[in-house]
């Protein structure tokens, strides 16, 4: 479904040059749930933003399903955003003004979808997430939990083929970000839903089949889950941070 084909991203002049990305390659398939980690600084975000088309890069390619997102004009680009694209970030993005229900189904709203398809598609992902009964509330009015299940919501209800997700659990406490994994994970399992998550959180990348770790702008190390259960792969992946070097706790 996606191909990173060596990216690079670099910002500043050419007195004072910082490399965000260098050489970045990689493949995500259809299905996948794919982790990136690496310390402040990595470029684990700047690759996400870069996948997104929310920033440019400065050479090399990325092609979702074989279309490059470079050659796309600016219209294009937020149909592309729009259509292909489902986003999660840590503080949630929902519209205080709007209910959850119109939250999630803003975007098909938008796309001038008619309003009882918008219905059906809203209360059909809202049940398959276990929301249904929080739609015609406000924001304010539920937990944190209950609103990043709202952005898991607002991410797939029109179809999206790729959901990214930026620290999807750096605002919730452990009992919600436990909920909201385990939901992420039932989403790539049952739905179908192509997963790539960036996160510092080893507890949370444990949940993915696969985790790229990043390293001054380069992937460093790469590790399969393969059939080992979730706790065994939690401790692959901090014997890889160990090697990564540096205080852990910047990538924990």
């Amino acid at each position: 479904m996606l191909q990173i084909q060596n990216i690079e991203k670099y910002y500043g002049n050419k007195n004072n040059v910082t490399r965000a990305l260098d050489r970045v390659s990689f493949d995500v398939e259809a299905g996948e749930f794919l982790a990136i980690m690496g310390a402040s600084g990595s470029g684990k975000t700047t690759l996400l933003n870069c996948i997104s088309a929310i920033d440019t890069i400065s050479a090399g390619k990325i092609l979702l399903d074989g279309v490059n997102i470079a050659d796309l004009s600016e219209e294009e680009l937020a149909k592309f955003r729009r259509e292909r694209l489902g986003f999660v970030f840590q503080d949630f993005n929902l519209l205080d003004t709007l209910t959850i229900e119109e939250n999630i189904g803003l975007a098909l709203s938008l796309n001038h979808t008619a309003p009882k398809t918008v219905q059906e598609r809203v209360r059909d992902v809202a049940q398959k997430l276990g929301i249904t009964d929080i739609l015609p509330k406000f924001p304010y009015q539920v937990s944190g939990g209950q609103k990043q299940r709202a952005a898991c919501s607002r991410a797939m209800v029109a179809g999206q083929s790729l959901l990214l997700a930026d620290e999807p659990t750096g605002a919730l406490d452990s009992k919600a970000s436990k909920n909201l994994l385990e939901i992420m994970s039932n989403m790539n399992q049952d739905m179908g839903a192509t997963i790539l998550m960036v996160t510092h959180d080893a507890y949370s990348a444990s949940y993915a089949k696969r985790v790229l770790f990043l390293k001054d702008g380069r992937v460093f190390n790469e590790l399969l889950r393969g059939e080992r259960g979730r706790p065994v792969f939690y401790h692959e992946i901090l014997d890889v941070l160990s090697a990564l070097g540096g205080d852990i706790s910047d990538v924990i």
